[in-house]
């Protein structure tokens, strides 16, 4: 099968695929046959240094036009992209570059001197490739490289490319984990599901987000898929995207509820100043937005633009919120999306048939992941024959519409962002003076959920909430330190030793209908 982005090359080569459009007056504009070239290059260098089919690729750094033509050159020999996140620290990063067993690290400039501090603690890397300027000792600047390449479209030897990514996600172990999935699942099934949302050609997209989140990124990918142009904003700033959706005559993008709280929250005086007529699809995921939320958004943007999919880096999209119902069914995700069947268990294992009864909500697609990298175990634990969860409880209402209301596990999601309390309660656990600690998310305004550490001191010891935070800082990346904390004698836990989440959670979140 050719591959997509060289049949769109040839179809539709002079037509604008990507924007880098920086405040600054910086504007980077590459056609689809130029990213198709680019692609190849970056393939045919990949080759030269060895990569084969399914080793892994570490690419990292803000939204720009090379990060998507890294993840095309990757698909198209075959090997396995893995977006870092970075906001980690070099602790957490060092761990995921070397469970990834990534061989080539791809990063932007600005992350060169981050990447030399953590290369003798990622041995199986063999060569750390950057570009948009200038590497340090021991790395390779990439654009030379290039010009020595063809962009003829790349040709691989060999059995049938199975193209796959590997997206990391924290467990509740403490250690993050890679969903490995192919990028392509069920080509039927994903197109209607592009259809229900009424996606066409003549769209532009927006990154409304990084892309090494599965949301923006695999919506720049659907996008892409149709031939849509893709602005990338670089950086995320709330009056600069209102800028680039005027510019631009934006149509759609792909939300976590924080970014458009604080575009809608910006004084009349400057969102006035900007024209969002243009927005037809604006799709709300990565964490719940709230009914005040939308009615906000919808206060502001045209009234039939709003969508609103459930889904997770490792099933995908599972439901689908139209529109009409936004403000009909508040707290809903909607229904099952096309091609996906939903079923929930209750505690004892029996399927929940009955609507308003709430039970661990279970998915059976074909765009469900296909495991956990290292960790196959995780994977079976979380499947019930033919069919995979994530934790996430719910319930159905009498018209089939499904809400979630908790999570069976305790991910935090915080601005979209999930979150897991093992890996914080491990490092804080490290403090010499800190006995025992439980990590929970508790309700915020602005984020959705904040993080908060009850904490038990050894006895005799004396520590600040402003010593713990800067420990904290130390060891974790920024939005997983947490916001506030407490104190407790003795940290509630069952017969076995697991922390009683849900007890402690409590009285933060009563008297609300959702617990997330």
């Amino acid at each position: 099968m050719a591959d997509i982005l060289t049949d769109l090359a040839a179809q539709i080569g002079s037509k604008i695929a990507l924007i880098d459009d920086r405040p600054g007056g910086r504007i980077v504009k590459w056609t689809f046959g130029e990213l198709e070239a680019t692609a190849n290059r970056l393939a045919r260098v990949l080759l030269e240094l060895g990569v084969q089919p399914k080793d892994r690729v570490v690419s990292c750094g803000q939204n720009s036009c090379w990060l998507v033509a890294m993840t095309n050159a990757v698909r198209k020999i075959g090997a396995v992209g893995v977006p870092l996140n970075y906001r980690l620290t070099a602790e957490e990063a060092t761990y995921v570059v070397d469970n990834s067993d990534a061989v080539i690290v791809f990063a932007d400039a600005e992350f060169a001197e981050f990447f030399s501090k953590i290369r003798r603690d990622t041995p199986k890397v063999r060569e750390i490739l950057i570009f948009d300027g200038e590497p340090v000792a021991g790395q390779t600047r990439v654009e030379p490289l290039l010009a020595k390449q063809s962009a003829s479209a790349v040709e691989v030897s060999g059995p049938p490319l199975e193209p796959m990514t590997m997206i990391y996600t924290s467990g509740t172990t403490g250690k993050p984990k890679g969903a490995v999935r192919s990028t392509l699942g069920n080509p039927a099934q994903s197109l209607a599901l592009w259809n229900e949302i009424g996606y066409v050609r003549d769209d532009i997209y927006i990154t409304t987000g990084p892309l090494y989140h599965s949301g923006p990124g695999g919506f720049l990918a659907i996008a892409h898929r149709l031939g849509n142009t893709a602005v990338l904003q670089h950086k995320y700033d709330e009056e600069d995207w209102l800028r680039l959706v005027q510019t631009y005559r934006v149509t759609t993008t792909f939300s976590a509820p924080t970014p458009i709280r604080r575009i809608c929250q910006l004084p009349d005086a400057i969102f006035n100043k900007y024209d969002v007529s243009s927005m037809k699809r604006m799709v709300a995921n990565a964490a719940p937005w709230s009914y005040a939320l939308k009615q906000l958004y919808l206060s502001k943007f045209p009234k039939d633009s709003l969508f609103e999919v459930y889904g997770s880096t490792e099933l995908g999209v599972n439901t689908l919120l139209r529109p009409e119902h936004q403000l009909a069914k508040p707290g809903s995700c909607g229904r099952p999306a096309p091609g996906v069947e939903i079923m929930l268990f209750d505690e004892n294992g029996r399927a929940v048939t009955k609507p308003n009864v709430e039970g661990e909500l279970y998915v059976r697609s074909a765009n469900v992941f296909s495991t956990y990298h290292k960790a196959h175990d995780k994977f079976l634990a979380d499947r019930r024959q033919d069919l995979q969860t994530v934790g996430d409880i719910a319930y159905f209402d009498e018209d089939g519409f499904y809400y979630i209301c908790d999570r069976k596990k305790d991910m935090i999601i915080s601005g979209g962002v999930n979150i897991y309390p093992a890996e914080i309660e491990a490092a804080l656990e490290h403090h010499p003076d800190i006995n025992d600690v439980a990590v929970l998310g508790i309700p915020d305004d602005e984020w959705g959920e904040a993080v908060h550490a009850i904490v038990v001191l050894r006895p005799g010891a004396k520590l600040t909430k402003q010593q713990i935070e800067a420990f904290a800082r130390e060891h974790l990346a920024g939005y997983k330190v947490p916001r506030s904390y407490s104190f407790m004698n003795e940290i509630p836990r069952t017969g076995s030793g697991k922390i009683l989440k849900r007890e402690l959670r409590k009285p933060f979140w009563e008297g609300r209908k959702s617990r997330v």
